[in-house]
Order: C-alpha cells, then sequence, then structure tokens
C-alpha cells in the first residue's frame, strides 16, 4: 500500500511541477527576449507581469473553439492529444534526485526507473512526429500541409545526429538506465573536477553535447530550426487551423519537449543532480547562499525603487527568498531538495541557452537546415562517435 501512496504522490508532484514549469516557462522566455531587445515585455497583469500565464489560460480556455469544415475531424481532434500526450509521458523516466527513503519504501526521485530509459525517450521522440504530420494533413489546408511535411522531413533528419550523439556517453557509462548514468558521473578528477561526461575524453565529450543540443533545437522546432511554423512563409505551418485550447496544446508540448531535452541533456553529460563540486567542500550551501544573495538584492532595489510598485514587491519576493534559503537548511529537507536544486539549475541553465538562440539567431533556410544536417552534423557525430568507441576499448583492454 505504501508503493502505492508513494505512486500517486510523486505522480502529483512532478505533474504539479512540470505544469507550473510549462506555464511560466514562456513568461520568463517572454521577459529574457524582452531584456535582449530592450523593451518591457509582460508587466501589465500582476506584479512585473506574473500573472500573465494565467491570463493565457483563461483567453484560450475561453476562446472560441471552431472547426474548420472539410478536415477529417478524428485526426484533427487527434493530433494535438497525441502530440501533449507524448511530450508530457517521456518525463516520467527522468531522474530528478537519487535514491531516497520515503514512508519506509526505497524509491528513486524519478516516476519509473526503466533500465532502457534512454531508449523509451528515444523512442517517444519519434513517434511524437505523428502529432503534427497528421495536424497538417487532417487541416485540409495546403499551408499546414507543407508545415508537417516539413517537419516530418526535419525532425527524422535531425533524429539520427542526436542518437550518434547520445550513444557516446552510454559507451563511456555501459547503461541504458538513466539513474546510474547520474550516478557513474559522481565523484571528481583530482578532487574538482566533476566526473561529467562533459568533461571525459576524447576530446572531451563536450562534442557529443553541443551536437545534442543542436539537433534538440531542430527536433523541438525551436529558432532557428523552426520551418515547420515558419510564419512568413506558411502563416502558422501545421496548426494554421488551430484555435482554443487544440492550438494551446501544441504550444504545451512544444515547451514540454524543451524541458524534456535540457532534462535529457543535464543527465547524459552534466552529472545529473550531482553538484558542480563535491559537498565536502561546500556545495550544499550553495542554494541558500544564491537565494539569501537575491534576497538581499531584492530588498536593496526595494529600498531604492525604479518604479513606485518595486517598493513593495521586491521586499515581498526578498522575504520569499530568505524563507527558500532557510528550508534549504534545514537537515530532512536537505536530502531531498539540494540533489534536485542542482538538476534544475543545470535544467534551467540549458533552457535559458534555448531562449537566448531565439533572440538571437535569425532561421535558416530550408536547403541550409537540411545540408547541415545531413553534410556537417551527421558527419561530426558519427567521428565523434567512433573516437569516443575507440578510446572506450583501449582503456577496457
Amino acid at each position: 500500500m505504501n508503493f502505492f501512496l508513494l505512486s500517486l504522490l510523486k505522480a502529483a508532484v512532478v505533474a504539479g511541477a512540470l505544469l507550473f514549469t510549462l506555464a511560466y516557462l514562456q513568461w520568463v522566455e517572454r521577459k529574457v527576449i524582452a531584456h535582449i531587445q530592450i523593451r518591457m515585455g509582460p508587466s501589465r497583469v500582476g506584479p512585473h507581469g506574473l500573472l500573465q500565464p494565467v491570463a493565457d489560460i483563461i483567453k484560450l480556455l475561453t476562446k472560441e473553439d471552431l472547426i474548420p469544415p472539410y478536415v477529417n475531424k478524428f485526426f484533427y481532434m487527434f493530433a494535438p492529444f497525441l502530440a501533449i500526450t507524448l511530450a508530457l509521458t517521456s518525463i516520467a523516466v527522468i531522474p530528478f534526485g537519487p535514491e531516497i527513503e520515503i514512508f519506509g519504501v526505497r524509491t528513486r526521485m524519478q516516476l519509473a526507473d526503466l533500465n532502457i530509459g534512454v531508449l523509451f525517450i528515444l523512442g517517444i521522440s519519434s513517434v511524437g512526429v505523428y502529432g503534427i504530420v497528421l495536424a497538417g494533413w487532417s487541416s485540409n489546408n495546403k499551408y499546414a500541409l507543407l508545415g508537417g511535411l516539413r517537419s516530418s522531413a526535419q525532425m527524422i533528419s535531425y533524429e539520427l545526429p542526436m542518437a550518434l550523439a547520445i550513444v557516446a556517453p552510454l559507451l563511456l557509462a555501459n547503461t541504458l538506465s538513466l539513474g546510474e548514468l547520474v550516478e557513474k558521473q559522481g565523484g571528481a578528477f583530482l578532487g574538482v573536477v566533476p566526473r561529467w561526461h562533459v568533461f571525459q575524453m576524447p576530446f572531451p565529450q563536450v562534442v557529443s553535447l553541443i551536437v545534442f543540443l543542436i539537433a534538440g533545437f531542430a527536433e523541438t522546432n525551436r529558432i532557428p530550426f523552426d520551418l515547420p511554423e515558419a510564419e512568413n512563409e506558411l502563416v502558422a505551418g501545421f496548426h494554421t487551423e488551430y484555435s482554443s485550447m487544440k492550438f494551446a496544446s501544441f504550444f504545451m508540448a512544444e515547451y514540454a519537449n524543451m524541458i524534456t531535452i535540457c532534462s535529457m541533456a543535464t543527465v547524459l553529460f552534466l552529472g545529473g543532480w550531482q553538484p558542480l563540486w563535491p559537498a565536502a567542500l561546500g556545495s550544499s550551501y550553495v542554494p541558500s547562499l544564491l537565494f539569501a544573495g537575491a534576497a538581499a538584492v531584492m530588498i536593496y532595489h526595494g529600498l531604492h525603487p525604479a518604479r513606485p510598485k518595486d517598493r513593495y514587491t521586491l521586499p515581498a519576493a526578498g522575504v520569499v527568498f530568505l524563507l527558500i534559503a532557510g528550508v534549504f537548511l534545514l537537515p530532512p529537507l536537505r536530502p531531498f531538495l539540494i540533489p534536485v536544486f542542482w538538476f534544475a539549475s543545470k535544467t534551467g541553465f540549458l533552457l535559458f541557452v534555448f531562449i537566448w538562440v531565439r533572440g538571437t539567431l535569425p532561421r535558416f533556410r530550408y536547403d541550409q537546415l537540411m545540408r547541415f544536417a545531413w553534410g556537417f552534423l551527421f558527419p561530426v557525430a558519427m567521428l565523434n562517435l567512433l573516437a569516443t568507441a575507440l578510446v572506450v576499448a583501449l582503456v577496457s583492454r
């Protein structure tokens, strides 16, 4: 009985955290891009625009749901459901922390501990293209159809270098379990440099990480690889004919896939929940110091406000951050929270890189996109895999 209660608790926590992240990731993206482009971003709904995601949800829920004539209604309705379901399913095998004990039961901080977790995520991502293709085909719209066809060619092309980039750390760890992958990246070289795969030879494996992230941009249809949606050419690509919550499903699926890609990069290359330096050197106090420092900055700017409302909102946020800093110092919660902090910090940094690239780079032409995949990225990934296999074979002899 404890096992089932624990499973329900983990599912509720992961689902709540994921939905909250999906809601506010678009707020973060709009704020970051606004700073890059020297403008305000969301600022009218709530303090600093923090209630903008709530307003967007209300708008999408109450917006009229139109179904164009002559569409294939079954696949037209099924496509967004398939896209969001597959996007949310992948997160079930991502480990957020080590094995812990709750209610007397030993369990990993993940929903499903599969021995073939890597293959599971690769399989889900391969099937995910069907949601986009079905959306374009069933809409009975030539622009949506072209967007869906572009997407299928793009995602299949970039799946190959992504898979080759994933195989390199798998050779180093000799396991397909995501939890074991993270555990084998524990410790440090010379007591200082983390044993993360990104720091291991050959080259080191930063080449695999870069290839994986570039392919991840294409898999999630993000700039500069957002040809399936190319607004200046195809109106909105495969989801041109969708509105209300069906459109929101594709929107959520894109951000959920971003989170999955960044989480996978963290697990495969950046040590997962492993700290940046050993706990013996004080890494366990980093969360409290960061939140306390952020609180001090907020309180200072609240006492010297640039805008009238900052006099109240920033000190209130500072008090909240001080409380969070104190929570990280509570001995019963430290085994749970500190690994999650390191995992979330690395994943959040990679999500920031995704947003940064969107606000910086222009879109590729379609011929450039395909040439880059087959003429550059695939050969680089193959050479990196062969070099990694050679090093592993020589070391294991």
